[in-house]
C-alpha cells in the first residue's frame, strides 16, 4: 500500500489542508507539541454523534455505553448528555460514574464476579438494573438484602452458546465462558426463576452479550432466538413478565483500510429485525423492551493517539523498526490479541506510503509492536509526530504502567478547541502507592 490514509478511519471531522490533518479543528502536530506525547485524542463531536446514532435508532432510554471501551469522569458526563445509559463493570467504573454525577437509575452493573463491597456500593447507590452473572451473586444480594438494603432490580446474564466468530480472547457468548448462565441443562432457566420469585430483588429481564469486535450480524439473531424462547419458557414456569431483553453490544468497527465493518444503522437493523421475528416465534406479546450496549463502535472510530518517533532501526534484509514513545502500555491489543492497525504522518497526511516499516513500542517485549508492517512515508524520520487511528477502544482503558511508564493525558477536542479530560500521569505518579519502607 502506498496511499495516503483513509480519511474514512479517522472522525468525520477530518480535515487536510496544505498537507496536514486536522481533527475537531485541531492539527494533530501542534496537539502534539501542546500537550506531549503519547496522546489519546478523542473528537468530542464524533462520541456526540455516535450516540445520537443508536439513541435514534434504538429509542430514548433503550442504549447503554459500555464503559469498559473508555470511561473518564468527562466521558460519563458527555453519554449523561446525551441520554444514555451507562454500563460500568467494576466498583472502580461506579465510582468514576457516580464521582462524575451520572443519573443512578442508569447506570447497569456488570461484572462475572462482583465483590460483596461492590454490591453493596451498588445497591447504596441505586444503580438502575444489576446483571445477575451466578448463583453466588444471588445468595450475595440476598444477603444485602436482609441487612437493610433496598431491593434491587436484576436482569438475568444468559450465555447462549453462540459463536460470535471474533478472537476467542473477546468472545462471551458461547457455551464454555466465563460469564453467565448458559442455557444447558436449564442452569439459566434456574437463575431466571430463582430470581423472578425472590423477594431480593426486582427481576426485571435478561442480558445476553455474545462478544466483541463482531461483524457477522446473523450472530445476533440467533443469539435472540435462544434468549427470546428463554423468556417465554420463564413466563410459563413463573407467570413473570420478561419486560427487558438486553442484546449487549460488540459491534466491530474498521481499523484497516478495506475494512468492511457494518454500520450503526446496519447493525441496528438487523438487531432490531431478528428480534422482531424472534419475538414472534416465541410468543411474547407483547414484545419485551430491547436494549443494546455498544461500546468499541462509539468510541473506538472518535479516538487516535499521537505518538513521536525517537528511533529508526534497519535490519538489512531483515525489516526496519520505527519505534515510538508509548506501545503496549497505552495500547495493550495489538500484543493481547494480534490487533491490526494503520500509521500515518499527520504532517504529511497526503503524502504516500511506500515505505514499509514495523512501528514498535519502548517497551522490553518483542512483541510490543504497535503496527506490524505499517505503510509509512519514504521520509518518516526521528522526530516526527505519527497517528494511529481508531484507538478510541480498549487504548486508555486498558493502559498500564508496564516498565513503569506514566499513562498518557487524554484531550477532547471540538471547534478548534482542546480540553484536557485526564492529566498526563507524572514520575511521582507512577510511585505514589509505593511504601518508603
Amino acid at each position: 500500500m502506498s496511499s495516503p490514509i483513509d480519511l474514512a478511519l479517522l472522525p468525520r471531522s477530518a480535515t487536510v489542508a496544505g498537507g496536514r490533518m486536522a481533527v475537531g479543528g485541531c492539527d494533530l502536530e501542534q496537539l502534539a507539541d501542546r500537550f506531549g506525547t503519547p496522546l489519546v485524542v478523542y473528537d468530542e463531536s464524533e462520541l456526540r454523534s455516535r450516540c445520537g446514532e443508536y439513541r435514534a435508532a434504538f429509542g430514548d432510554g433503550n442504549v447503554a455505553f459500555a464503559g469498559k471501551a473508555f470511561l473518564c469522569i468527562a466521558m460519563a458526563r458527555l453519554v449523561a448528555d446525551e441520554g444514555l445509559h451507562l454500563d460500568v463493570a467494576t466498583g472502580g467504573e461506579l465510582h468514576t460514574a457516580t464521582r462524575a454525577g451520572f443519573p443512578p437509575e442508569r447506570l447497569v452493573f456488570h461484572g462475572n464476579n462482583k465483590s460483596e463491597d461492590e454490591l453493596r456500593g451498588a445497591l447504596e447507590a441505586g444503580v438502575g438494573r444489576v446483571v445477575v452473572d451466578s448463583f453466588d451473586e444471588l445468595d450475595r444480594i440476598e444477603a444485602l438484602v436482609d441487612d437493610g438494603l433496598d431491593a434491587p432490580g436484576v436482569l438475568v446474564r444468559v450465555t447462549p452458546g453462540v459463536e460470535a466468530h471474533t478472537h476467542e480472547y473477546i468472545e462471551t457468548g458461547t457455551e464454555d465462558s466465563k460469564f453467565g448462565f448458559g442455557v444447558g441443562a436449564d442452569v439459566a432457566l434456574d437463575a431466571a426463576v430463582r430470581a423472578s420469585e425472590s423477594a431480593a430483588m426486582r427481576f426485571l429481564g435478561l442480558h445476553s452479550h455474545i462478544g466483541s469486535q463482531v461483524w457477522n450480524l446473523t450472530s445476533y439473531a440467533r443469539a435472540l432466538d435462544v434468549v427470546t424462547n428463554l423468556a417465554s419458557r420463564v413466563g410459563e414456569r413463573t407467570g413473570a413478565t420478561v419486560g427487558e431483553l438486553n442484546v449487549g453490544g460488540g459491534l466491530g468497527i474498521a481499523y484497516h483500510a478495506g475494512d468492511a465493518a457494518p454500520t450503526i444503522g446496519e447493525f441496528a437493523a438487523a438487531v432490531r429485525d431478528a428480534f422482531a421475528r424472534s419475538c414472534r416465534a416465541a410468543r411474547l406479546d407483547p414484545a419485551p423492551r430491547l436494549m443494546v450496549e455498544p461500546g468499541r463502535s462509539i468510541a473506538g472510530p472518535a479516538g487516535l493517539t499521537l505518538y513521536r518517533v525517537g528511533t529508526i532501526k534497519h535490519i538489512p534484509d531483515v525489516r526496519t523498526y520505527v519505534a515510538v514513545d508509548g506501545g503496549m502500555s497505552d495500547n495493550p491489543r495489538p500484543v493481547m490479541y494480534g490487533a491490526r492497525y494503520e500509521a500515518f504522518v499527520p504532517a504529511r497526511a497526503e503524502a504516500p506510503r511506500p515505505f514499509v516499516a514495523t512501528v514498535a513500542g519502548k517497551h522490553c517485549e518483542q512483541g510490543d509492536l504497535l503496527v506490524r508492517d505499517a505503510a509509512l512515508p519514504e521520509d518518516v524520520e526521528v522526530g516526527d509526530v505519527l497517528a494511529i487511528p481508531s484507538t478510541g477502544a480498549y487504548g486508555y482503558s486498558m493502559a498500564s504502567n508496564y516498565n513503569r511508564l506514566p499513562r498518557p493525558a487524554v484531550v477532547f477536542v471540538r471547534d478548534g478547541e482542546a480540553r484536557v479530560v485526564v492529566r498526563r500521569e507524572s514520575l511521582d505518579d507512577v510511585v505514589r502507592l509505593d511504601e518508603a519502607g
